[in-house]
Order: structure tokens, then C-alpha cells, then sequence
């Protein structure tokens, strides 16, 4: 073989290692490099985890904090709400205590001033005819009197709506006499005032307080009775039990 050519060969053969070897540092230096990445990327991935975790464990605390003051506040109100209720109902208590008082000093004064139905029974009849026989009144007045044949005859007062009259009968101190005499009254209550004929008559007798006997009796006789129901209130006391 010629020595050029082989000196040519030797050129080639030194160039290609040379070649060899460059590209073998290269991945050598690519290897580093990525094993430095690699590091430098788990370091960052143990910091986050860290950090993750810290975050967790204060969201966590946070979480249980606010929970606990919740907790408190819930607890703070209910005891608020409570006393509250606790102080509304002493004030019902003490107001309806009062309104009692109140009823009984008013009806007093009533009952020494003769005026039992225009002061106490009035004001709550119409609301007692409306609720207890759907009567919407029509007419109403006080002291009815009527004079036949010389003969006199007054009611306390009359009220009257469609299909029905209620005669109404006041007493300061009632008794079961009261209500024979009603009733025995009753009896001739069309003859003077004819122009309730067509009516159905319904008596009705008014006082400040009645006996339990008394309204037993007055029930059994078909009369109502009006009067306060535990001082709260006017109201009729038998509507239930009235045998008609």
C-alpha cells in the first residue's frame, strides 16, 4: 500500500476518535447535567411537599379555630336567646298579671257605676255574636222599653241580625234565681217587640263573673252566659254546654 494512502487512512481514524471521544464528553456533560436537574428537581419537589404539608396543618388549625369560635358564638347566642325568652315571657307574665289588675279595678268601678253593659259587655258582644253564631249585627241598643195595654217591659239591651235576636240580660251579682226570672221574662219577649217575630229568639245573660254552679244551671236552661274568661278577656263562658 502506498504511504500516502495509508497516511491518509491514519487522518480519518484520528478524526473519527477524536470524533468518538467529543461526542462521549458531550453525554457525559449531558448526564451531569441532567443528574443536576434531577436533584435540583427533587429538592424542589421535597421543599413543596414540605411547604404543602405546612399549609395543610394551618389550614387545618385555621379550620379548627374557626370552628371553636363557631362553636362559641352558637353556644353565646342560644344563652342570649334564651335569657331573652326567659325575660319576654316574665314580661307577658307581668303584663297579663297587669291587664288582670287592670280588669278588675275597671270592672269595679263598673259595677258601682251601674254601667256593667255599656263599659264591659258591649264593647264585646259583637265580636261573641260574629264568632259563636256567625252573627253579623244589624241592630243593637240599650235599655229596650216597650209599654202594652199600661203594662211595661224593658230589656237591658237587644241586638238583632238576619235570622236572629239576642235578648240580653245584665246582673251585678248573678244568681240561678236571675236566670228563672230570664227566662221566665223571655216568654213574652215577641209579644212586645213583634217585629222580631220572624227571628230565632236566644237569650243571653251578662255579668262581671259567674259562679261555676250558676253557669252549670244557666247551660242547662239554654242561656248563654257572657262574662271575663280569667279576667283576660269578655267572652261567652258556656257556648259548648248550653242545652237548647
Amino acid at each position: 500500500m502506498p504511504e500516502a494512502v495509508l497516511e491518509k487512512r491514519v487522518d480519518k481514524l484520528e478524526q473519527a476518535m477524536m470524533e468518538l471521544v467529543y461526542q462521549a464528553r458531550r453525554t457525559e456533560m449531558s448526564i451531569e447535567k441532567l443528574s443536576e436537574e434531577m436533584k435540583e428537581f427533587k429538592e424542589e419537589m421535597r421543599a413543596f411537599r414540605e411547604g404543602s404539608e405546612r399549609d395543610r396543618k394551618t389550614l387545618h388549625e385555621e379550620i379548627t379555630l374557626f370552628k371553636e369560635e363557631a362553636e362559641r358564638d352558637r353556644k353565646a347566642l342560644h344563652e342570649e336567646m334564651q335569657a331573652f325568652k326567659e325575660e319576654m315571657s316574665e314580661f307577658k307574665r307581668q303584663q297579663q298579671e297587669e291587664n288582670k289588675r287592670k280588669n278588675k279595678e275597671w270592672s269595679n268601678l263598673a259595677k258601682k257605676m251601674g254601667t256593667l253593659y255599656e263599659d264591659l259587655i258591649a264593647p264585646a258582644l259583637r265580636p261573641a255574636l260574629s264568632k259563636y253564631f256567625n252573627c253579623d249585627v244589624s241592630m243593637e241598643g240599650q235599655r229596650m222599653f216597650r209599654k202594652l195595654n199600661g203594662e211595661c217591659y224593658e230589656v237591658d239591651a237587644i241586638a238583632a241580625c238576619k235570622d236572629k235576636v239576642f235578648m240580653i240580660e245584665v246582673r251585678s251579682t248573678p244568681r240561678q234565681s236571675d236566670i228563672k226570672e230570664i227566662k221566665e221574662k223571655a216568654e213574652r219577649f215577641f209579644e212586645f217587640f213583634p217585629e222580631f217575630k220572624n227571628k230565632k229568639l236566644i237569650i243571653i245573660f251578662g255579668s262581671i263573673t259567674f259562679p261555676e254552679n250558676v253557669i252549670k244551671y244557666a247551660s242547662r236552661s239554654g242561656v248563654y252566659v257572657i262574662g271575663w274568661r280569667e279576667w283576660e278577656y269578655m267572652d261567652i263562658l258556656n257556648f259548648e254546654d248550653v242545652r237548647l
